[in-house]
């Protein structure tokens, strides 16, 4: 069965969007069902974004990590 793109709005919306992304995975380029993975993964991007944002780092703290991971 096919679900069609739709706003994510709930967790579980989210989940059926993440498991219609994992089925399209792999689709040829070019083709309908890459058109619908972009579409699905603009929408997971957007909720994401919306629901787990990520705090850009202390510059002084990204110097530091960056420093040790180097040696």
């Amino acid at each position: 069965m096919t679900v069609e793109p739709k706003p994510i709005r709930t967790e579980a919306d989210y989940e059926l969007a993440l498991e219609e992304m994992r089925k399209l995975w792999g689709a040829q380029p070019g083709s309908p069902q890459q058109d619908r993975l972009g579409v699905w993964a603009t929408l997971v991007d957007d909720y994401e974004s919306q629901n787990f944002p990520i705090d850009k780092p202390d510059p002084i703290d990204a110097i530091r990590f960056r420093m040790e991971q180097a040696g």
